[in-house]
């Protein structure tokens, strides 16, 4: 399956005033959950997995006490493309206030 094309840094401008939760620019974004103890934040990150495995698309994931750190960008296109967005509104539903 083809992969989508990297975003222009005005098209993650205007998908980044979408997702307030994420910071970052055309290079990549990323947001930083915060749990209410350890045990949540590892469950936290098993439920992102699988929200990513059913795209195939995996964020950079870590893991410091009761903070997550999730972070997109699609390697292959040099920066962030349309699925590093999915995947962050799949995190925003997943956590929407975490």
């Amino acid at each position: 399956m083809p992969r989508p094309p990297r975003l222009s840094p005005d098209d993650v401008a205007a998908a980044l005033r979408g997702l307030p939760l994420w910071s970052g620019g055309a290079e990549g974004i990323e947001r930083t959950l915060e749990l209410p103890s350890f045990r949540a934040a590892v469950e936290a990150i098993s439920v992102i997995a699988d929200a990513a495995e059913l795209m195939d698309h995996h964020p950079d994931v870590d893991l410091r006490w009761t903070k997550v750190r999730v972070a997109v960008v699609t390697h292959s296109a040099g920066g962030l493309t349309e699925l590093d967005l999915e995947l962050a509104r799949r995190v925003d539903a997943l956590y929407p206030g975490s």
